[in-house]
């Protein structure tokens, strides 16, 4: 007697056809949620590299600029601009994983075989052109509401939370002033997803492939932190140029080309990957932890 097929690959007869079996498909807003959780971990480091980035001539390291926020400000301002920082997770990279997510179930439509690079890194191109172009808004509010410190009183934006700095910028500097530094954050967000997404993606590939990796934490935290690795490289320059442009006052520099010559001449070309260890101590870890949430959510919240 032929033996029935087993529940999951039933296939309801219909007609003279047989139903096709949907395929399954990621929660596309999981990668947002994860990436919000691990912010919430990791925002001191995100201010300590914004902080570090904007400086002008003074050198401190990592550690020096987090003693001296802590001596000045305290303690608590290391979170200064959480809601901003979670706002933009919950835009740019609910978006860019969204997308990723979407097209990877679209190319693979059941299909089990990994999915060619070049799709990968075209999938992030596009996803990362989406989530820089909805993300920007909350960018520039993070970053002003981080680099407020650093400000002398008369000169602080003083945004009280991400709304508040919406809302702000609007009234201030109208509809364009969302857009302020969105070119360089377009190119940055299609660096950036690159270097987590396609780079996860393609490691955790290869590492499964070789046989001596399974599917668990393990694989997930290595190939993680090869991504947080590649990421911070790809996105170094145009970050610190991107910073300085959204943390820019009115009356000062906003082209990026002429920001980027200026830092040049007046700073040298190390200037543009000033803040790399702390841009690598905070990436590494909120990569890493973004991952292990999304992992862990795909388990909890499986395809539907």
């Amino acid at each position: 007697m032929a033996s029935l097929p087993s529940f999951r690959n039933f296939s309801a007869a219909s007609g003279n056809g047989v139903e096709k079996q949907k395929p399954k498909q990621h929660r596309w807003y999981l990668g947002g949620l994860a990436s919000s959780m691990a912010t919430l971990c990791t925002h001191p480091l995100d201010l300590l590299k914004v902080h570090l980035q904007t400086q002008q001539g003074k050198g401190l390291t990592m550690v020096g600029m987090a003693t001296n926020v802590v001596q000045q400000h305290g303690p608590l301002k290391l979170y200064q601009g959480l809601s901003a920082s979670v706002m933009r997770q919950l835009t740019y990279s609910t978006v860019r994983f969204g997308v990723y997510d979407a097209g990877r179930d679209y190319f693979t439509d059941g299909n089990t075989k990994p999915l060619p690079v070049y799709k990968k890194l075209l999938l992030s191109i596009v996803g990362g052109l989406a989530g820089g172009l909805v993300g920007n808004p909350s960018d520039i509010v993070n970053v002003r509401m981080q680099n407020d410190l650093k400000l002398p009183e008369n000169l602080r934006y003083k945004y009280r939370n991400a709304f508040h700095g919406y809302y702000t910028l609007g009234r201030t500097e109208g509809l364009r002033g969302y857009g302020r530094g969105l070119n360089m954050n377009l190119s940055r967000a299609i660096l950036m997803t690159t270097g987590q997404l396609a780079v996860y993606d393609q490691a955790k590939t290869m590492l499964l492939g070789t046989g001596f990796f399974k599917d668990n934490i393990y694989t997930h935290f290595t190939a993680s932190t090869i991504a947080g690795g590649a990421a911070t490289i790809l996105t170094m320059p145009i970050d610190v140029i991107k910073t300085r442009i959204m943390k820019a006052l009115a009356h000062e520099e906003k082209s990026a080309m002429r920001m980027l010559r200026k830092t040049y001449e007046h700073e040298g070309a190390l200037a543009f990957f000033k803040g790399i260890t702390p841009a690598f101590v905070r990436l590494a870890p909120q990569t890493i932890l973004t991952f292990l949430f999304l992992e862990q959510f795909r388990i909890l919240f499986p395809y539907r």
